[in-house]
């Protein structure tokens, strides 16, 4: 008999997820998935990247601004009385009434390796940390925040100068494949969900836009730490003569030097120990440079101050 999969999620990290339980015969009935947005200046309207891929794949989707006490969608789901619901980036708190409404329960993948990091920004937490190890949890929902119980867990190095994006599309690309697996182990009841230590937990709170700005006096890898953390969105910027700058990538350099002072025309900057040398740069309102382009117009010179500029 046909298993009924609910799907929910929203931005381009679950795509290959969608996409692989789709291609491999896995049955879903319906995709939940935040409504769409209208753009800053309301011109138009952007649907999510689940929105657009359900639409290819002509899969029926739903986007409700809120589930909480929303009877429309708790009568649709009891009705529809689905097997599970795969949970993935979806945005939203899932009410607890709505938690009963499968026969399996509601499966989350989360991108960190649980308990540490549970929250809305478990990749660019764990890159501005400094984390040598990420990866996915495969967990079973309940009331609490991440705090469910864990299928499998799968480890995922991150490597020198890997940036939030990359990782995001490793970790993806990962739990396309894995989820295949463990469905197969949760339908044929050969899963084992174990309690997480919650004493160990971490959590990755929401990221601030502000959180991007630099602080020179850091140590230069803290600085690459939030470059490679915050790429692409927000970034982290600096200011110079009342214009943001931010800084798309970057590598650690040898030269010392008093910290924000740019040590040479190509944007070496000075940091608490060694300093950085920016390779791709975007002033606001432009276009992302390389830095060779960057510098042939560029008012920032050897000898500028870059600390509260």
């Amino acid at each position: 008999m046909l298993k009924k999969i609910v799907f929910m999620g929203t931005p381009l990290f679950a795509v290959p997820i969608l996409k692989s339980l789709y291609q491999n015969g896995f049955p879903i009935s319906v995709v939940y998935t935040q409504p769409p947005q209208k753009s800053k200046r309301g011109q138009q309207v952007n649907r999510s990247p689940v929105q657009s891929m359900s639409e290819v794949l002509n899969i029926e989707f739903r986007t409700p601004q809120t589930l909480k006490n929303n009877n429309e969608e708790y009568e649709y789901l009891k009705k529809l009385d689905a097997d599970i619901a795969i949970v993935v980036a979806y945005g939203q708190i899932i009410p607890s009434e709505i938690l009963k409404l499968t026969k399996k329960g509601f499966i989350n993948i989360h991108a960190s390796l649980l308990p540490k990091w549970r929250g809305a920004a478990p990749i660019q937490r764990a890159i501005i940390n400094l984390d040598k190890l990420t990866g996915i949890s495969i967990m079973k929902i309940n009331e609490n925040l991440d705090s469910g119980p864990v299928c499998n867990s799968y480890k995922v190095d991150i490597l020198n100068n890997e940036n939030a994006e990359e990782i995001s599309n490793k970790l993806s690309s990962l739990a396309a494949e894995k989820i295949l697996e463990n469905l197969d182990d949760i339908f044929g009841d050969k899963a084992n969900f174990t309690e997480q230590d919650h004493t160990q937990a971490t959590y990755a709170k929401k990221i601030n836009k502000l959180e991007g700005k630099i602080n020179w006096n850091e140590k230069s890898m803290a600085i690459i730490g939030k470059i490679n953390g915050l790429y692409p969105n927000p970034g982290a910027w600096f200011i110079f003569k009342g214009e943001r700058y931010k800084i798309l990538k970057a590598i650690i350099s040898e030269k010392e030097g008093e910290p924000g002072i740019v040590l040479d025309d190509y944007l070496e900057i000075a940091c608490n120990d060694k300093s950085i040398k920016i390779l791709e740069i975007q002033r606001e309102g432009k276009r992302q440079q390389k830095i060779e382009e960057f510098v042939l117009g560029s008012k920032i010179k050897k000898g500028s101050n870059l600390n509260n500029a």
